[in-house]
């Protein structure tokens, strides 16, 4: 099984689209279609809507592969946004 940490920039992004910016879905029609037809878990239940929101200590669960969602340090986003 494939583990992958997800860094959170924000309060949460929407299930597609951490779908998509994983790399599990090739597109954002495809994880909605990948969400809708039942194959995706987040926090070991059944999810299917598709724009759920999921935040930083959530886990995504889909074909083989689990996303863990971590937020980013604090002392990153701040360099950030100074540069």
């Amino acid at each position: 099984m494939d583990l992958i940490d997800f860094e959170l920039r924000g309060d949460y992004i929407t299930l597609d689209a951490l779908l998509k910016a994983t790399g599990v879905s090739s597109s954002g029609g495809a994880a909605k279609a990948l969400v809708a037809a039942g194959g995706v878990q987040v926090d070991g239940r059944d999810e299917l809507r598709k724009t759920c929101k999921i935040r930083a200590g959530q886990v995504v669960a889909v074909a083989g592969c689990r996303i863990k969602v971590v937020a980013t340090p604090i002392a990153e986003i701040a360099s950030q946004a100074l540069s």
